[in-house]
């Protein structure tokens, strides 16, 4: 998917609502888990609950790891579903893969081959080279770690080095010499809220994947304030607040609902940005 081709469906669709599909084994509703693979199961209806409201759907894999062989298959069936039924969808793997050459091109051909998924979060610790192998397929986003919403995000980014700059403006600076706005997204945490001005100083074009709304307690009021460009540029992540609004049989109706609730936000956000007509 082209940087405009995403654009056009944040416009049509009047949201940038990304739902993350963390989809934990012990935290989906009982009774699915006397079906042949519940982790699809639950991904299927909460996928079909939320398309309308949403432009993007990212799958965690350490949760589906976690289980081994079936796990990785329904992390498969899942991707497979959303090209299938829903391909205008954007489709996040979020593995933050990123070693030395040679295992980062392993890495690309896995998701950008095997599985075809638009884009990978990508660690950028070891440097240019680790990245680099992510960056050579058309059509395909790298999304590089910037500044996380967790706790410990302040342990290494935000240090500073002589001069007084941080190592999240560091990685934001030195990575826009590998590639553009058109293949290169941040990850910036929701948490961070004010700090979107200094990112944005740094990285005015570039599409930002912003989870922390929610559940973690980040504000999409403050990220949309600080991070919004005039085509967007926002990526803002849901997870645990929509697939896991209810654990009853009624929770992919609880899903739709949240989600919705954020879509006509967002909605509203982007009329009074001037972003929709």
């Amino acid at each position: 998917m082209t940087r405009k081709e995403l654009v056009h469906q944040i416009i049509s669709k009047r949201t940038f609502l990304c739902v993350g599909l963390d989809t934990d084994i012990k935290k989906i509703p009982e009774h699915l888990l006397s079906e042949a693979s519940p982790i699809f199961t639950f991904n299927k209806a909460i996928i079909d609950a939320t398309a309308p409201y949403c432009v993007a759907y990212k799958p965690n894999l350490a949760f589906y790891e976690s289980l081994g062989v079936s796990g990785m298959a329904a992390f498969e069936h899942t991707v497979r579903y959303l090209k299938k039924y829903y391909p205008h969808h954007f489709i996040i793997a979020d593995a933050k893969r990123g070693d030395i050459g040679n295992t980062s091109a392993m890495y690309a051909r896995t998701f950008f081959e095997e599985y075809d998924i638009d884009s990978l979060t990508v660690a950028p610790y070891m440097g240019e080279d680790s990245v680099t192998p992510f960056l050579g397929y058309d059509g395909k986003w790298v999304i590089l770690l910037a500044l996380t919403s967790n706790r410990g995000s302040s342990d290494f980014q935000l240090l500073t080095d002589t001069e007084g700059v941080r190592l999240f403006e560091h990685v934001i600076t030195r990575s826009q010499q590998w590639a553009g706005p058109d293949k290169m997204m941040y990850v910036v945490g929701a948490t961070q809220g004010s700090m979107f001005k200094e990112i944005r100083r740094l990285a005015p074009d570039h599409f930002l994947l912003v989870p922390g709304v929610g559940a973690q307690g980040g504000s999409l009021q403050e990220v949309c304030h600080y991070g919004l460009t005039s085509d967007c540029g926002l990526l803002v992540n849901s997870s645990r607040g929509i697939i896991y609004a209810s654990r009853g049989e009624d929770f992919a109706e609880a899903a739709c609902a949240n989600a919705r609730q954020l879509q006509e936000e967002m909605e509203a956000i982007l009329r009074q940005s001037g972003i929709l007509g």
